[in-house]
């Protein structure tokens, strides 16, 4: 069953639902008892779990270690990102932007929000293209740089300005980070980021059509399906769909206990 593409491409449609929904689940319960640390620690396993399977499968290229190696590669992105929402891994400036800064300003401050984040990012998705130059299965690599490169994509988006921000569910530990994006009618890198993933869809499904091997096709329709997620992502930012339907009903109720942000500014950054 699982020999399918289009098979293998809902795969990736739940696990993303699911791993998302979940993600979200140990946030919102973290920050409601104030165990982020201890959430993010108690995911370490994952981490590792993830690091061993892209070890494993990197020199096996059948269908079985191409669905181990898309899994690794979400677990090492999934712990990331749940030491990020928990504020275990963020930035050093954990301030709310002040009123009328300038533009060059702004951009170093909101760097410096989710500075320690994507520099563990960029070392991990480098050192997973190192290991994987020579390898015999890339696809773990190349589902983490895709989720790399569409998050990068969507953080500018939001820096730079969209029309639609959902923050309803980001914790308190990131209470500060709304401050820095920016409520727009459009900006010049939208129509760049979606014609871009367009386009990697579209090269991803193409060599599903000219692959030599199933496990190569199970493995780019994995991609395609994912980049095609992302794509829809992009698009949710502009269209008044209300996508966080999609994981509220799973989720315990906020905490309504607004933790304190302050107004001072950020120095060192």
């Amino acid at each position: 069953m699982f020999h399918d593409p289009w098979i293998a491409a809902f795969v990736a449609l739940f696990i993303w639902w699911f791993s998302t929904g979940a993600i979200l689940f140990v946030v919102r319960w973290a920050d409601r008892i104030g165990r982020g640390k201890t959430a993010t620690l108690a995911a370490v396993p994952m981490l590792l779990a993830g690091l061993y399977g892209f070890w494993a499968t990197a020199d096996q290229l059948t269908t079985g270690s191409v669905y181990h190696a898309f899994l690794a590669a979400l677990a090492i992105w999934g712990w990331i990102e749940l030491a990020f929402l928990t504020g275990v891994i963020t930035g050093p400036n954990l301030h709310v932007l002040p009123v009328q800064v300038p533009a060059w300003e702004r951009f170093i401050r909101a760097w410096g929000t989710i500075a320690y984040h994507e520099m563990l990012l960029v070392t991990v998705v480098l050192g997973m293209g190192i290991y994987a130059a020579q390898a015999e299965n890339p696809f773990g690599f190349w589902t983490f740089a895709l989720l790399f490169v569409a998050r990068i994509s969507a953080k500018l988006n939001l820096f730079l300005g969209v029309p639609k921000i959902n923050t309803e569910f980001l914790p308190s530990a990131l209470a500060h980070l709304p401050s820095h994006f920016r409520t727009a009618r459009l900006n010049w890198l939208f129509p760049v980021s979606v014609t871009l993933l367009t386009a990697a869809t579209a090269c991803w499904l193409e060599r599903i059509v000219t692959a030599q091997s199933l496990a190569d096709q199970i493995g780019f329709a994995l991609l395609a399906a994912m980049t095609a997620l992302a794509l829809l992502e992009h698009w949710f930012m502009v269209l008044p769909l209300p996508d966080e339907k999609l994981w509220r009903w799973m989720l315990p109720a906020p905490n309504h206990t607004t933790k304190k942000t302050t107004t001072e500014d950020a120095h060192g950054l």
